[in-house]
């Protein structure tokens, strides 16, 4: 056969045998305990650094002083007297075996290499001492008992391979005290072994658990802003497509009267007709760009909405339909308000529906007033509920509620001021100023007039005084079970519900 047809040998690698990789493993399993050892933690602060009280901020630092200058001279006295260890040895192992533990409150790790180094070294100078016999020893109480909090400091701090790798380190050191003289062993190295074991597995469950609930309360928080951001669009996108049927007739209504134009004007110019045309023209691609829109803003669920925009001219109802539910409601309505624009109109009636939701739901059962006042310039809507005998429902403080949401929205839309909040005797208010006004910007405060001014409904005295100590003796209109509040109010049901009506 030729060079070129003879067939390649194959190599090949030879597998370790088991030994080896066990001898492999664990010698990587050391590499990385003793890394784990020279590498702590990245964070120096203070144990407890971020507690909300001051004195728990403090605390670390007392109670590693305290320990300190306690263990100091008691250590000092125990070696010198009861050891019978030379004043210079006994005095430099209480220092580095106490001293550290105030080193431990920000830098754990660098503190158990001054403490476990001086345990050792303590350890070994005293088996040789001529007071040993009857003794603990490898650790003595006082080694124990600074140990095991420095064991604490390591647990709130470190990961868990240097906790092991510390834990670890104090067995073999027992060990070797255990195989160095085991007569003289009295068991004090295994009671170190496994407190300390203890008191490293407590201290990082606590570690970890403050870890969880502070990512929970971090989570929680962007929970929360986003809950708001999303229940503020939504509410935008509601209140935009009511606005749309409002809008949508008045761009009809030009849309009639510049196609009409040329037939109700006689001898109308050519380009006054072209001008009308366009006119129209541009009105109904308004129309048709406004549909575009609200197919875009209309939410899952939205596609039925039909009905009528409501208004004003609906409170009535609205209120006995909250009265049918159980709360007992008033309705102060003048008979004429005069020319209400339609957004004002729109956003009058959903502040009240939303604010007497609110009391049907977080105060059911409370008396409740609903009065309406305009002035010229300014519509007064306001809403005061008295105490509940009991509360249906948490009220809500963060914000992202669909009521006080929208009344906002609906306020700002139009120009208007709104005022919420509790009242002294356990009530609440709603207080919302909406211009009357068609133009663009709200109109100027107006001038004080007989009775109540606009800005005087958005205080708590102004609240009292027209919702629940105005009341008159209804005129001969109403009949029986009727009550009318205000000169020219219009009637409406009792404020006790019936028994017949379900909620």
């Amino acid at each position: 056969m030729t060079s070129a047809h003879r067939p390649r040998p194959t190599l090949v690698r030879a597998m370790p045998s088991p030994p080896t990789r066990l001898r492999t493993a664990a010698l990587r399993t050391i590499r990385a305990l003793v890394t784990a050892l020279r590498t702590p933690a990245e964070s120096t602060e203070p144990l407890f650094a971020h507690a909300p009280r001051r004195w728990q901020r403090v605390a670390p630092y007392v109670v590693a002083f305290g320990f300190a200058v306690t263990l100091l001279p008691v250590t000092t006295t125990v070696l010198t007297q009861d050891y019978r260890l030379g004043g210079g040895w006994s005095g430099a192992l209480a220092t580095a075996q106490a001293a550290p533990l105030l080193l431990a409150v920000t830098r754990p790790l660098s503190a158990w290499w001054i403490v476990f180094g001086a345990d050792v070294i303590g350890g070994i100078l005293l088996w040789g001492a001529d007071g040993l016999a009857g003794r603990p020893w490898p650790w003595t109480p006082m080694v124990i008992v600074g140990y095991l909090l420095l064991m604490l400091c390591l647990g709130l701090r470190e990961s868990r391979r240097t906790l092991l790798a510390v834990w670890l380190a104090t067995g073999l050191a027992g060990l070797f005290f255990e195989l160095l003289s085991q007569d003289r062993s009295d068991g004090s190295h295994l009671l170190l072994f496994v407190l300390s074991g203890v008191f490293l597995v407590v201290a990082a469950a606590l570690r970890e658990r403050g870890h969880a609930q502070r990512k929970l309360a971090e989570q929680e928080t962007i929970s929360e802003a986003e809950r708001s951001r999303r229940t503020l669009l939504e509410e935008r996108a509601r209140i935009a497509r009511e606005l749309h049927d409002v809008v949508a007739h008045h761009m009809s209504v030009i849309t009639v009267q510049a196609d009409s134009a040329p037939y109700r004007i006689d001898g109308l110019p050519g380009p006054a007709r072209e001008e009308f045309a366009t006119i129209a023209a541009s009105a109904r691609e308004s129309l048709a760009e406004m549909r575009r829109l609200l197919a875009v803003l209309r939410s899952d669920g939205s596609e039925g909405e039909r009905t009528p925009q409501p208004g004003l001219d609906r409170l009535q109802h609205l209120v006995e339909a909250t009265v049918r539910a159980g709360v007992p409601a008033e309705l102060s309505l003048p008979a004429e308000l005069g020319a209400v624009p339609p957004a004002v109109d729109l956003s009058a009636y959903r502040i009240v529906q939303e604010a007497l939701a609110n009391v049907v739901r977080h105060a059911s059962g409370a008396r409740t007033r609903v009065s309406v006042a305009a002035d010229g310039s300014w519509l007064t809507v306001l809403v005061v509920n008295g105490p509940a005998a009991e509360r249906t429902s948490p009220l809500e403080t963060t914000g992202t509620g669909h009521g006080l949401v929208g009344m906002r929205e609906r306020v700002r839309l139009t120009g208007g001021t709104l005022d919420t909040g509790p009242l002294p005797d356990g009530g609440f208010r709603v207080a919302a100023r909406l211009p009357l006004a068609t133009g663009g910007s709200a109109p100027a405060d107006p001038a004080p007039e007989a009775g109540l001014r606009p800005e005087a409904a958005l205080r708590p005295e102004a609240d009292r005084d027209l919702a629940l100590d105005s009341e008159t003796e209804p005129g001969p209109g109403p009949g029986p079970g009727v009550k009318a509040t205000g000169a020219g109010s219009v009637p409406v049901r009792s404020a006790t519900p019936e028994p017949e009506d379900t909620p």
